[in-house]
């Protein structure tokens, strides 16, 4: 018989780990992405622009109980997850932290966290709870372009020429090299790079 495998909330800094009593009977994940709609004349619809993607959120719903065990359920249970909401004394921020349960690994930080206590031992402390997590994906900068390396830049862009700028400008702005200039001439079929008129809308392509 396969080992049960129990699901986690572990805090990231200092490694210690929730091991939850009942896994949960389902969790979502929420992703969106932000484009932002470039108007162009002349057309029915705006060319969209990916600008940049949103933080995935995940959701989940635990269950405690240790009406048996005749303990009061925040102590090992309720409480850590507070904790986890609350700022550490180290970083000055609450703790990253990582859902870990079958071969899912969601890493961030709480967003949000209601306990809901619905049975109670005779001396009035709660025996059972229910946790209602959220979880906002967080990773760093760094993290993220060593997880997916960018080539500069990495996709076709607009941009509007503007008065005072020049097609040299626009090249080490975008792609860190004025000489490259000539490509976006020629993406835009310019063929004298000082009569570029204000308001014209250049393609930017990528370097491959």
């Amino acid at each position: 018989m396969a080992t049960l495998e129990k699901a986690q909330i572990k805090n990231k800094n200092s490694g210690n780990a929730i091991t939850c009593l009942f896994n949960p009977k389902e969790y979502s994940i929420q992703k969106s992405v932000q484009w932002e709609p470039h108007k162009m004349p002349g057309l029915d619809l705006p060319e969209q622009q990916f600008t940049s993607g949103n933080p995935a959120v995940l959701s989940v719903e635990l269950f405690f109980d240790t009406y048996e065990a005749k303990k009061d359920v925040r102590t090992e249970h309720t409480e850590p997850l507070m904790v986890l909401t609350q700022v550490d004394a180290d970083t000055h921020a609450p703790p990253i932290v990582q859902f870990v349960w079958g071969g899912l690994l969601f890493e961030g930080v709480i967003e949000s966290l209601a306990l809901r206590f619905t049975m109670f031992h005779p001396d009035g402390k709660p025996c059972r709870a229910t946790a209602t997590l959220s979880i906002k994906e967080a990773k760093t900068a760094k993290q993220q372009l060593e997880e997916k390396p960018r080539n500069s830049p990495d996709h076709t862009k607009r941009r509007t020429f503007k008065q005072g700028e020049t097609l040299s400008l626009i090249a080490h702005e975008e792609y860190d090299n004025a000489a490259e200039w000539r490509r976006i001439a020629d993406a835009n079929g310019i063929s004298d790079p000082k009569d570029v008129k204000p308001g014209t809308v250049l393609t930017l392509p990528p370097i491959l």
